[in-house]
């Protein structure tokens, strides 16, 4: 089969295509033939070598695909051949850049009719990620208040939708005058463009439209100084959940920060959550079936046919993209 693999860690020059065997589905796996393979954060810091769990080269990237079973394990059950279906794994396993990957059952899940593949392939990482932190961290009520730091990114415009179709009032941060139009166009009910008011002005922005009292919940998708900012947006009683360090530097805080205000920390890592036992299928399902019945809506704003994974991560790294940047195989 065609893959796209990592022999060495660098830059995106370092995606390579090659031949290698074809993947075999073991006991309890479904062998699944890809359509599509979302491309995320993860995959970019495990081929630069900075992931934290990342093995060593060869590797094949991509965490999250959608395509058609060819083959079921033994004692895989809820499967049949031709199901099309979405899969999740983790860093470097099974790999998802490629034509085939070997999924553990317990990882996938058949799709309903009206969701395409490609929005499908989108799912098991960002709007997994955003809809676990929203409605199982944050615990988020109709009528509470939202701040999605990072929010035209591929996990930011997952929660603005979430949490608007939650009922929530829904503050959106990002860092241009575009990317808070493309929030707003989400659901966003309030905006703050940080090339505007950046640092504490955007702490003071949040607040001025809370009149002063902040968010019930801050979803932090950047870490970092953005962390600290967070704490300072969040309400008495609020919550604030760190999903990432996409800015790979450390953050300051000062626990006068929260404990004063009673704010709770939650930190947000998938694949140690699926580690320590958690069952993400129930989770993917619903969100399957609500994208399907077209409650949501997945932005595949960049696609790239499989051997151009290389220019896929050059444009998730621009950190121009609102949406998902997506590899499709055919």
């Amino acid at each position: 089969m065609r893959a796209m693999r990592i022999e060495e860690f660098g830059g995106p020059e370092v995606l390579v295509p090659r031949e290698v065997p074809d993947p075999v589905a073991g006991p309890g796996q479904v062998l699944v033939r890809l359509a599509a393979a979302g491309v995320n954060r993860a995959d970019a810091l495990l081929r630069s070598g900075r992931y934290h769990r990342a093995g060593r080269p060869p590797l094949i990237p991509g965490v999250e695909g959608a395509g058609t079973v060819l083959a079921l394990g033994s004692g895989v059950t809820g499967f049949e051949v031709g199901d099309r279906v979405l899969a999740m794994g983790e860093a470097g396993r099974p790999g998802f850049y490629a034509e085939l990957a070997a999924v553990d059952a317990d990882r996938a899940v058949v799709l309903p009719a009206g969701i395409d593949l490609k929005s499908a392939a989108a799912l098991p990482s960002a709007w997994f990620s955003a809809w676990y932190c929203l409605h199982r961290l944050a615990r988020i009520g109709a009528g509470e208040t939202v701040v999605v730091q990072a929010a035209a990114s591929g996990v930011g415009s997952a929660a603005v939708q979430i949490a608007a179709a939650a009922g929530a009032r829904v503050i959106a941060v990002a860092g241009s005058a575009e990317k808070t139009a493309w929030a707003a166009g989400l659901g966003a009910h309030d905006t703050v463009d940080t090339s505007v008011h950046a640092g504490d002005a955007a702490v003071e922005e949040v607040l001025r439209l809370t009149d002063g009292r902040g968010a019930e919940v801050v979803l932090d998708l950047v870490g970092g100084p953005v962390f600290t900012q967070s704490l300072h947006e969040a309400a008495p009683l609020g919550r604030v959940i760190a999903m990432a360090n996409v800015t790979l530097t450390p953050s300051t805080v000062d626990t006068r920060d929260f404990y004063p205000k009673n704010v709770t920390i939650h930190g947000f890592q998938v694949t140690n959550l699926l580690e320590n036992g958690y069952d993400p299928r129930p989770d993917l399902r619903e969100l399957a079936e609500a994208v399907a019945a077209g409650r949501f809506r997945v932005p595949v704003r960049s696609t790239f046919p499989l051997e151009r994974a290389a220019d896929a991560h050059r444009r998730l790294e621009q950190r121009e993209n609102k949406g998902k940047v997506v590899l499709v195989m055919e």
